[in-house]
C-alpha cells in the first residue's frame, strides 16, 4: 500500500478505525490549538495503530502511548489518547523498531482501549504534521466514521520534514563547540512526565516568531527545540537536568521565552571530575545494571537461575484485527475461514489440555467453552455478514466481551480478560497463517521477561527449558499464575518495567520468595540461592506427602486449611490437595458473561455438585459480589466516579433483590442441609446484615430447612472496627486481605507502581486482623482468612499468633501452607505476634518473621 498519488500528492491513510474528528474538538489545548502541529484527530474504535504512509519510525524516548513517521510529507505525529503518557507505557505493545521502514497500513503499535478508557481523559488520537518544513494539508476527512487504510489527510507532495538534528558528541565543557560563548543554559526539566507532546509543543510554541536556533542536548544527544517529535525522542525525565544552546540576533528572546516555561536557568555545571561511578539519577534513568534488584509480586512461589530471555521473541508480534490490506471475501467465504480457525485452535486447546496436567485440562476445558460462546460466535457471523472480514470480525467480537471484564475491580475477575484476549489471538493468528503450533526455541534454563504472558503462550514454552518468568503486568490470582504454581514454574508480575531493558543472555535469579529480579548476580549469591532451593525442594516434597494430614502446630493446636474456589471442577482436585473445605466460594463465575441472570436451578445444580465434591466438607458460598465496578449486563447500574467505593457487595444484592433472594434459594436447596454457610460481601454496618438475615430466615421457613450460619467478609476498616457488634449479628466472620489492605492503605490493587506496596503484613493491616481476633474470640466467633495472606507461608506465623485459626488459601498452596503451621508452636507465635504491630511498615515485618523463624527450633527451610 501507498502513499503517494500519481498527482504528485500525498496522502495519509487512517491508521486506526474509528470517527473523525477535528483538532479543535480536541480535549487538550497543546492539539487543540494546534501547537503541535497541522493534522486531525480519529476516536477510536479499534486496538491497533497502523503507519499512514510510507517512512521511518521515530519512537520518542521510552513512551509507549506515541511515535511518529518520518515521511516525505514531513515529521507525522500519532499520538494514542490524550494525558496518555501517564499510565506509563502500560497497556501499549510497540510492534516496530527505532529507525526501522515501514510501510502504509503497517501496525506500529497495540494498545488496550478499555484500558485507555478508563484510565485517561479521552482515547482521542491526534494525528499531526509536526516540525518544520511540512506539507500544506490540502483535504482532511472530518466529521464521518473511516476504516484503517482509508484517506484522511491529503497534502502537498513539496513539503518534506526538517532532517533532525544528529546526535553529537559533547566536549569537555559540554560544548558542542558550534555556539558562541554565553549562548547556553542549563535548566531542570519541570514536567510531570518530562518532554513528552505536550511540553514539547509548549516549548516548539514559545519559540514560534523568534529569530534563533535552538537546540536541546542531553545526555550527548541533541533535537531542535522547534521539533515537538524531535525533544519527544529525546526522552527527557522530570527532573532531569537539559542544556540549551541558541545563536542568531534572537537569541537572548529566545532564552526569556524558555524561561517562562521552564522556569530560570540553572547555575553553570563546574568541570566535571573523572569518574567511573554513575550518579544515581543516571542509575535510575539507565537499563539495570549487575548487581541491580528488581521488585516485583510473587504470583508462583520459587527460586530460580538462567539467563534472560524476552517475550514476545522476533518475529512473534502480536497478530493485528485489523489487515487493511485485504478485503473481506463473500460473507459465506469470511465465515468459512473463521470457522476453520476456531476448530484449528480448538484441536490446538485440547492437544494442551492433555499436555499440559490438572490446572491445564482445568483451564483449556474453560478456554473451548469460552471458544464455543454461542453469543460470541452470533455477534462474530453478525460483523462479519455486515462486510467486515474474519479478523476483525472475530477481534470485535471478544474485545467487547473483554471490555466488560477490564474495568473490575476484583482482580480475579478483571484477569479474565487476558482468558479472552489469549483467545482472540490464537485465532487470529491462525487466521494470519501462522498456524498453531509453538515456533519459539528457549534457550537452556530461560527465565522469559514480558509485559505479559497469556496461558496458551506459557504452556506452548518448552517446560524443560524453562526457569521461571517475569512479568510487567499480570496479576497474582490471573490464570497464568495458576498455570505457573501448578506446574511448580517461579513467576513475579507486576515487576519493575526496567527488566524489559535487560540485555537477552545476561544471567537472571528469580527469587520468588522474596519477590526479587537479580541481574548478573555475583557467584556468592548463586551459591546461596542453590543452597536454598535444594532445601526448598525437600520441603515441599515433605508437605505434599502428608497432605492430608491435620494441620497441628508443634504443640498441638488445630489450625484448619480451606481453600478458595472459582469453579465446579475445582472442588475435588482441591480434596485431593488437602483442602478441608472451601472458605470462600466466588460465585461470580455463574452471572458473568451472559445475557439474563442463572436461573435457581442452574445456581443450584453448581453449588450441589461442588458440595458433593468437597464430600460433606464445609462450602462457604458468597454472594454475588458485583455492582458498579463489576459490571454485569442485566444488572443496571449507574455510572459511578470509583465504583470501588459505590454500589458493590452486599449493597448491589439488596438493590437487586430478586438475584439475591433467587442465590438464597439455590444455597438452601443444596444437600445435605448445613453443609453451605452464607458470607456477605463488602459489609460496613449492621443494617444490611440484618435485612439480609431476616430474608434468609423467611426463604428457610418456606422452604423448610435450617437457617445456614451466615457470615460477613471483613474487606474495610469499618468492618474490622465494628467486628465486636457483627459478631453479635453473625457465626462467622472472614477476613478478606486482598481488599481489606486495599481500602487500609488507600492503594488500588491493580496500581501499576503501588501494587508491590499492597501488603497485608502492613502493620496497620494486622492492626485490623487482631481487632477481629479479639472481638471473635470474645464472641466464640469463627474467624478465617481467604485473601491471598493465607496462602503466604511468611504470613502464617503472624496471622495465627495474633487469633486467626482457619486460612483459606489457593489450592495448591495449601499443602505449604500446612507444612508451614507444623512447623510452629502456637505459643510461640502468640507471644511474638503482637509486637509487629509495632513496626513501621511491611518490609520490617517481612524481615521481622523471616529473622524469628530463622531462631525457631526444629523450622526446617528459609522463611
Amino acid at each position: 500500500m501507498s502513499s503517494t498519488t500519481t498527482r504528485g500528492l500525498v496522502e495519509l491513510l487512517a491508521p486506526i478505525p474509528g470517527w473523525t474528528l477535528p483538532l479543535a474538538e480536541v480535549p487538550d489545548p497543546v492539539f487543540g490549538q494546534g501547537l503541535a502541529g497541522d493534522g486531525l484527530a480519529i476516536d477510536p474504535t479499534g486496538e491497533v495503530l497502523h503507519a499512514p504512509c510510507d517512512g521511518e519510525v521515530v519512537l520518542p524516548g521510552a513512551a509507549r502511548h506515541a511515535l511518529s513517521i518520518r515521511a516525505a510529507c514531513g515529521e507525522v505525529l500519532l499520538h494514542v489518547g490524550i494525558d496518555t503518557v501517564r499510565m506509563g507505557g502500560e497497556g501499549f505493545r510497540v510492534l516496530v523498531q527505532a529507525g526501522e521502514q515501514v510501510r502504509a497500513g503497517q501496525p506500529l503499535l497495540e494498545f488496550d482501549l478499555a484500558l485507555i478508557a478508563r484510565r485517561a481523559p479521552s482515547a482521542v488520537t491526534p494525528i499531526v504534521l509536526a516540525g518544520q518544513g511540512v506539507a500544506r494539508i490540502r483535504e482532511r476527512i472530518t466529521g464521518r466514521s473511516v476504516v484503517v487504510g482509508e484517506r484522511i489527510l491529503l497534502l502537498d507532495g513539496a513539503g518534506g520534514a526538517s532532517a533532525p538534528v544528529p546526535a553529537t558528541q559533547a566536549t569537555a565543557n559540554g560544548s558542542t563547540g558550534a555556539d558562541g560563548p554565553g549562548a547556553r543554559r542549563r535548566y531542570r526539566v519541570p514536567f510531570d512526565h518530562g518532554l513528552h507532546a505536550r511540553p514539547a509543543a509548549q516549548l516548539a510554541a514559545a519559540l514560534a516568531g523568534i529569530d534563533a536556533d535552538v537546540l536541546v542536548h542531553v545526555r550527548g544527544r541533541q533535537a531542535s527545540a522547534r521539533s515537538t517529535v524531535g525533544l519527544m525522542s529525546l526522552g527527557v525525565a522530570r527532573g532531569e537536568v537539559v542544556e540549551l544552546s541558541a545563536t542568531g540576533a534572537g537569541s537572548a528572546a529566545a532564552f526569556a521565552a524558555i524561561e517562562r516555561l521552564l522556569g530560570p536557568a540553572l547555575a553553570p555545571e563546574p568541570p566535571p571530575r573523572r569518574s567511573s561511578s554513575a550518579t544515581g539519577e543516571q542509575r535510575r534513568l539507565s537499563v539495570p545494571r549487575r548487581g541491580d534488584r528488581l521488585r516485583g509480586q510473587v504470583a508462583s512461589r520459587g527460586l530460580a537461575e538462567g539467563v534472560a530471555f524476552h517475550w514476545p521473541p522476533a518475529g512473534e508480534a502480536v497478530v493485528p484485527v485489523t489487515t487493511p490490506h485485504r478485503a473481506a471475501a463473500s460473507p459465506g467465504a469470511e465465515q468459512a475461514r473463521l470457522t476453520q480457525a476456531i476448530a484449528a485452535v480448538r484441536r490446538r486447546l485440547a492437544q494442551l489440555a492433555e499436555q499440559g496436567g490438572e490446572a491445564a485440562r482445568g483451564l483449556m476445558a474453560a478456554h473451548q467453552v469460552l471458544l464455543a460462546d454461542p453469543e460470541l460466535q452470533e455477534k462474530a457471523a453478525a460483523r462479519i455478514s455486515a462486510g467486515t472480514t474474519a479478523e476483525q470480525a472475530w477481534g470485535e467480537a471478544l474485545g467487547g466481551a473483554a471490555d466488560a471484564l477490564a474495568s473490575m475491580v476484583d482482580a480475579r475477575m478483571a484477569e479474565r480478560r487476558a482468558d479472552l484476549m489469549d483467545l482472540r489471538q490464537q485465532v487470529l493468528q491462525v487466521l494470519a497463517g501462522r498456524g498453531t503450533e509453538p515456533t519459539t526455541v528457549l534457550p537452556e534454563s530461560a527465565i522469559v521477561l514480558a509485559h505479559e504472558l497469556l496461558p496458551s503462550q506459557l504452556l506452548a514454552l518448552d517446560v524443560q527449558r524453562l526457569a521461571g518468568v517475569c512479568m510487567a503486568a499480570g496479576g497474582t490470582s490471573s490464570h497464568v499464575a495458576i498455570l505457573a504454581t501448578a506446574r511448580g514454574l517461579p513467576m513475579l508480575v507486576g515487576a519493575s518495567a526496567a527488566m524489559l531493558g535487560i540485555a537477552a543472555g545476561t544471567p537472571l535469579l528469580l527469587d520468588a520468595e522474596q519477590g526479587e529480579l537479580l541481574v548478573d548476580p555475583p557467584v556468592q549469591q548463586r551459591e546461596q540461592l542453590a543452597e536454598r532451593r535444594e532445601r526448598r525442594a525437600l520441603r515441599l516434597a515433605g508437605d505434599r506427602a502428608r497432605a492430608l494430614e491435620p494441620a497441628l502446630t508443634r504443640d498441638g493446636a488445630r489450625i484448619l486449611v480451606y481453600c478458595n474456589l472459582g469453579a465446579a471442577s475445582e472442588a475435588v482436585p482441591a480434596v485431593a490437595a488437602g483442602a478441608e473445605g472451601c472458605g470462600l466460594l466466588r460465585t461470580e463465575f455463574l452471572f458473568l458473561e451472559r445475557q439474563v441472570a442463572p436461573t435457581i436451578e442452574e445456581q443450584r445444580q453448581e453449588y450441589q455438585a461442588i458440595a458433593t465434591g468437597l464430600a460433606g466438607r464445609p462450602l462457604i458460598i458468597r454472594t454475588l459480589d458485583a455492582g458498579g465496578d463489576k459490571p454485569i449486563a442485566y444488572l443496571p447500574q449507574p455510572h459511578e466516579e470509583n465504583p470501588a467505593l459505590g454500589l458493590r457487595g452486599v449493597r448491589t444484592g439488596l438493590v437487586h433483590r430478586d438475584v439475591l433472594v433467587a442465590q438464597l434459594e439455590a444455597i438452601l436447596a443444596v444437600d445435605p442441609p448445613g453443609q453451605c454457610r452464607v458470607l456477605l460481601p463488602m459489609v460496613t454496618d449492621l443494617s444490611d446484615v440484618r435485612t439480609v438475615r431476616a430474608l434468609l430466615e423467611s426463604l428457610a421457613r418456606s422452604a423448610g430447612k435450617p437457617v445456614p450460619a451466615l457470615g460477613v467478609m471483613v474487606e474495610t476498616p469499618a468492618a474490622a472496627l465494628l467486628a465486636a457488634q457483627l459478631c453479635r449479628e453473625v457465626e462467622f466472620l472472614s477476613i478478606g486481605s486482598n481488599d481489606l489492605s486495599q481500602y487500609t492503605l488507600a492503594i488500588d490493587r491493580q496500581h501499576a507502581t503501588l501494587g508491590a506496596r499492597l501488603d497485608a503484613l502492613h502493620p496497620a493491616v494486622l492492626a485490623l486482623i487482631a481487632t477481629c481476633a479479639r472481638a471473635a474470640h470474645a464472641h466464640g466467633r469463627e474467624l478465617g482468612i481467604c485473601g491471598a495472606a493465607a496462602g503466604d507461608p511468611l504470613a502464617v506465623p503472624a496471622l495465627i499468633g495474633l487469633g486467626v485459626h482457619e486460612l483459606s488459601a489457593s489450592p495448591a498452596a495449601v499443602a505449604t501452607v500446612k507444612g508451614r503451621v507444623r512447623a510452629l508452636s502456637l505459643a510461640d507465635c502468640e507471644a511474638f505476634a503482637p509486637g509487629l504491630l509495632d513496626l513501621p511498615d511491611a518490609v520490617a515485618v517481612r524481615e521481622a518473621v523471616a529473622a524469628w523463624l530463622a531462631r525457631q527450633p526444629g523450622f526446617e527451610g528459609d522463611a
